[in-house]
């Protein structure tokens, strides 16, 4: 971290300072905004989002004096060091200066188009979006280096500080048995839509409201989705290969980490090592599970001899009851608050904060309900459809639809609930330009297609 900042420094003395372009002011540009401005060198160059008002009204809230965000345009902010708002991130991007975009939208197409338009100008992209990452990630991750810029996941959002305990398991010399987070799950918030999510939450729609808490996006997280492509941007980034049906949650607080994500063949609960999983803060019958991890991420991993396994005890580890599995977790992340980490780390070393590798884990779209014939699907944390991870080579040879395609399509035919939705399932535009990539990504990258 010294080097980093000795970096910074350099690069103001010399009068260069590092220059970012934020596209999306919501809740994780809001935050990472509220710390750029503390990092001396660090220039915020513009933030373009679809509602300007909006993005001045984050600034404002992130402790920005309003004189800090009134440059006339780019230049003039390039010129004074100051910062742009606008509704143009195509302009932001191609602005003269620019370094580093943080791409922070949350849409999965927006996110592709973005990150596409940054490789073109040679800009260094932060995936914040990592719906656009479980979506296209491994495709946009290879055309970034083909074009010699970094593509790299998000510090502070959980996938990026997962891959960073599964980089500290793995140089250290150890086996990684399983990673991944925590969350609040029970079987049924599949289920849930945003019409039932605030009872979950124990609060009201009218609290949520007045918090300006989006019900779609709260959802989202209660309903496994998300969990779903964090673990995808995980499997893709760490080489780890997802469980055949997915994600299980079970119930496990940071004591038992060893003792229940170890495989079966040694009385645990994974199908084999090397995997991802989430682990749920709640207990089937909806008690708290002690020293849980709702916050934080993990990694669990295996001492390779009778030698390390006695260091283990000696030292204190937490193992499962052979002594051979322990694991590393962090119990909280700070979301957009670190997101400098990958900043500076990505514009000053052009070192990501954790890349995809491989196509190795999907997120597809499974509906919630009984859909009749012509309904539209709403995408991610709403009505219709949730997420679910899968390893990639079952998903493509299912043809199933991913979760971030799975939006304003209309099915061709009834569909029950429970049921992975198909490509053949739902009208689609062959021709979009996400579609294609996609499709393009399925038949080159899945595993048996690069053998």
């Amino acid at each position: 971290m010294n080097d980093l900042l000795s970096l910074l420094a350099r690069r103001v003395a010399e009068g260069r300072p590092l220059r970012v372009g934020l596209i999306g002011a919501g809740k994780f540009g809001t935050m990472f905004l509220a710390q750029a401005r503390r990092v001396a060198g660090l220039h915020v160059l513009g933030v373009a989002d679809l509602s300007p008002e909006r993005a001045r009204m984050a600034l404002a809230r992130a402790g920005w004096p309003e004189a800090q965000y009134a440059a006339a345009s780019l230049s003039d902010a390039r010129d004074h060091g100051t910062t742009y708002v606008g509704d143009d991130a195509a302009a932001l991007i191609a602005a003269d200066g620019l370094d580093v975009v943080v791409e922070a939208t949350g849409v999965p197409a927006a996110g592709v188009s973005h990150c596409l338009l940054a490789i073109e100008h040679g800009r260094h992209i932060v995936m914040v979006n990592v719906e656009a990452d479980a979506l296209l990630g491994p495709l946009l991750a290879r055309r970034a280096a083909e074009a010699g810029v970094i593509y790299s996941l998000a510090y502070g959002d959980q996938p990026a500080l997962i891959a960073e305990c599964v980089e500290w398991a793995r140089a250290c010399g150890f086996e990684v048995v399983c990673a991944g987070k925590g969350t609040r799950y029970l079987p049924h918030y599949h289920q849930s839509t945003p019409d039932t999510v605030w009872q979950y939450y124990g609060l009201s729609a009218e609290q949520a409201a007045a918090g300006g808490m989006n019900p779609q996006m709260f959802n989202s997280f209660l309903d496994g989705t998300k969990s779903a492509i964090e673990m995808a941007a995980v499997a893709n980034a760490c080489h780890l290969r997802p469980q055949p049906h997915g994600l299980g949650f079970p119930p496990c607080g940071v004591d038992d980490l060893p003792h229940v994500l170890r495989p079966r063949t040694a009385g645990g609960q994974l199908t084999h090592t090397g995997t991802v999983e989430v682990v749920s803060s709640l207990e089937r019958d909806g008690r708290p599970v002690f020293r849980d991890l709702r916050w934080g991420v993990y990694v669990v991993f295996a001492a390779p001899n009778d030698y390390v396994r006695r260091c283990f005890a000696e030292y204190g580890l937490v193992t499962d009851a052979s002594g051979v599995y322990s694991a590393l977790y962090r119990p909280y992340h700070l979301i957009g608050l670190e997101l400098p980490i990958s900043v500076l780390r990505v514009g000053l070393r052009q070192e990501p904060t954790g890349y995809p590798q491989a196509f190795l884990g999907d997120v597809v779209a499974v509906t919630k309900r009984d859909l009749a014939e012509g309904e539209v699907l709403d995408g991610e944390g709403g009505y219709t459809v949730y997420g679910k991870l899968m390893p990639a080579v079952d998903s493509v040879a299912a043809g199933a639809l991913p979760i971030g395609l799975a939006h304003g399509l209309r099915t061709l035919r009834p569909i029950a609930a429970g049921t992975i939705v198909r490509w053949e399932d739902v009208a689609y535009e062959t021709n979009h330009p996400v579609v294609r990539l996609r499709r393009f990504m399925e038949r080159t990258m899945t595993p048996e297609a690069t053998l």
